[in-house]
């Protein structure tokens, strides 16, 4: 099936003047978003009205997502922390991941039983090279920390299905999404190549109740839903680098995209303020976890 591509599909803008959006997650009604490059948490209504929710101790990278309790989990990639924020608003550590590795850690997703997975880390990049091969770890609901997963061409966007027997990574050096099964215990077996992309290079991914992946992609400036096995279902095409995406919307079905001009990770932390979020109609809701349904974390 040819991909769909029409001014249907063309996106608005919902925000304007950010540095780099990531980890857009769908919460208690509004889009919370990392605003990479100036420490923001920033929550974001489908209006535009915006508001810093908290700054944290990070430049970049850091991401985000909530505990089965509704307290916010924030990893502060660089410092190698898992922190979480009390209800009195306080900010402390969750889980340390130093030990595991001193390469910076990027993004987080939460399943439905509470078991934390991070994505990062991993042996130090080779001369030249920004990243070496990213890891996946695991903290259970009773702490424990374990690296689940090696070997991640560039970890980035990472979701669970709804069942919580699947979890799903985008390896965006690799031009795929890469497929676990995860077991009882929350680690991860049999390794698959969930779709092969072609020049395809994931960011962030949202999944959708018909099983399908959304993945936003910087250097070819779209998001692509995605079928298992790579058959391309649609793309909307933008005017920027897509660093993620996540349906949301009081139905679910609203593609949010952080979208920002790309000029190299040497320029990631500058004054220009090239970032939007963007939004456009999706043809079916949100699923899995990250959650988008309001009230549930």
């Amino acid at each position: 099936m040819p991909s769909q591509k029409s001014a249907a599909n063309k996106p608005r803008i919902v925000m304007n003047g950010l540095a780099f959006g990531e980890s857009p997650r769908w919460h208690d009604g509004r889009l919370w978003l990392c605003n990479w490059g100036t420490g923001e948490i920033i929550a974001v209504d489908a209006e535009g009205n915006s508001e810093v929710v908290l700054t944290v101790p990070a430049a970049l990278p850091y991401s985000i997502d909530w505990l089965p309790d509704g307290r916010l989990l924030v990893v502060s990639g660089r410092e190698g922390l898992l922190l979480r924020r009390e209800p009195d608003g306080t900010l402390v550590t969750h889980a340390d991941l130093r030990p595991l590795s001193k390469s910076p850690w990027n993004e987080i997703v939460v399943d439905g039983r509470g078991n934390i997975y991070v994505n990062g880390g991993g042996p130090a990049p080779a001369p030249g090279e920004h990243f070496g091969p990213g890891t996946i770890v695991l903290i259970t609901p009773d702490g424990t920390i374990r690296q689940v997963a090696e070997n991640i061409a560039f970890a980035n966007g990472m979701a669970v299905t709804p069942d919580n027997k699947t979890l799903i990574v985008a390896e965006s050096h690799a031009n795929r999404l890469t497929a676990f099964d995860i077991g009882g215990d929350g680690g991860l077996a049999n390794r698959r190549v969930w779709a092969d992309l072609g020049n395809g290079f994931p960011d962030g991914i949202s999944l959708d109740a018909e099983g399908a992946v959304w993945y936003a992609d910087v250097p070819n400036r779209h998001c692509v839903r995605v079928r298992e096995g790579g058959e391309v279902l649609q793309t909307i095409v933008v005017d920027r680098g897509c660093f993620a995406c996540m349906l949301g919307g009081p139905d679910g079905k609203t593609l949010f995209i952080v979208a920002a001009e790309w000029r190299g990770f040497e320029h990631m932390i500058s004054d220009a303020r090239t970032g939007q979020v963007l939004s456009v109609e999706a043809p079916a809701p949100g699923a899995g976890w990250p959650s988008y349904i309001s009230g549930r974390r």
